[in-house]
């Protein structure tokens, strides 16, 4: 039994290596410009903490050493970060055979100017929150907010991934912004350009696409598609404005759906509910879909009854 178990595993063995062969361009072997994914989320939740210190992180932080708590984070992302930027500058065809030295320095300098828009990201996102709290009846406090909201995580994790993304640091971005869209069904793109007072409600199913820019004071609710009108050009697209602009104060409800690099949504604009538009829309204008007929009728007055349609066998009230 045992040798015929060996003789299997060395079957599977061989089939795999082949398969390695035989599509090598999704294999990582011989390498050490592999990213650590576990590391870089790790590094997520530290910047968080030192966005919003004493919510995420350390608890308890005195007043008095706020400072030193603020230190010892930062170092800790220095630590950890740039490596992995060493790492994915290999994958830009200009640091590719750089030397190390080159491309330590180059992470470094990187790493310093990322942390240094940390103030600036706190000033965007402290106006987040207090779109959020403004635009919510349902929420209790800034510190909900803060602590539960899942569009403030996306917008957090998009924030910090965008500044990176500007800096031209590859893969990193995009790894930080999908493992938020995993925890929050919200899917930035970290190319995406966003103003201050960006309100996300509810949150699940929105996808922003990489060229998109949103202006200030826009609110999206959960569903919200701002995509590209087709793909089917594929790498040749890279670079083009394929995503829409949206401009301030806007707001799209539940299952809207712009598309189009052209397509310009004005400022004051109110997108309704599983709205399709792939045309501009003139400032201070209400999209909406026409109420379909509903019709209501007594259940005393029909009766179940088995009715197939095509494939789909299922019971439906008639009268």
């Amino acid at each position: 039994m045992k040798q015929e178990n060996n003789a299997r595993v060395k079957h599977l063995v061989n089939s795999l290596v082949k398969s390695y062969r035989d599509h090598a361009e999704i294999i990582k072997v011989d390498t050490g410009n592999q990213l650590n994914r576990s590391v870089i989320i790790e590094t997520i939740e530290k910047l968080r903490a030192l966005i919003f210190p004493g919510y995420f992180g350390k608890k308890h932080i005195s007043t008095d050493l706020v400072e030193y708590y603020a230190g010892d984070l930062l170092e800790e992302v220095v630590y950890d970060l740039t490596p992995q930027i060493v790492r994915a500058l290999r994958h830009r065809e200009d640091m590719e055979i750089a030397p190390e030295e080159s491309a330590r320095q180059k992470a470094g300098d990187m790493v310093f100017a990322f942390l240094a828009k940390l103030p600036e990201l706190r000033e965007y996102l402290a106006s987040d929150v207090s779109a959020a709290f403004d635009g919510d009846p349902a929420a209790f406090s800034k510190d909900e907010i803060i602590s539960s909201y899942p569009g403030i995580h996306a917008i957090t994790v998009y924030r910090l991934a965008h500044a990176l993304y500007e800096l031209d640091a590859p893969l990193i971005p995009r790894i930080m912004t999908e493992h938020a869209h995993s925890l929050t069904g919200v899917d930035i793109h970290p190319g995406a350009v966003i103003g201050h007072h960006f309100f996300i409600d509810h949150g699940t199913g929105i996808v922003i696409g990489e060229t998109t820019v949103i202006g200030s004071h826009v609110k999206i609710y959960q569903g919200v598609t701002l995509g590209g009108l087709s793909t089917r050009g594929g790498q040749a697209l890279k670079g083009v404005k394929r995503h829409p602009t949206i401009e301030d104060h806007v707001t799209i409800y539940s299952g809207a759906s712009i598309f189009g690099g052209a397509t310009v949504i004005g400022e004051g604009v109110v997108i309704g509910s599983n709205a399709f538009i792939t045309k501009s829309v003139p400032e201070k204008t209400r999209v909406s879909v026409k109420d379909p007929e509903l019709q209501f009728k007594a259940a005393e007055q029909g009766k179940w009854e088995r009715r197939v349609f095509a494939q789909d066998d299922s019971w439906d009230w008639v009268i």
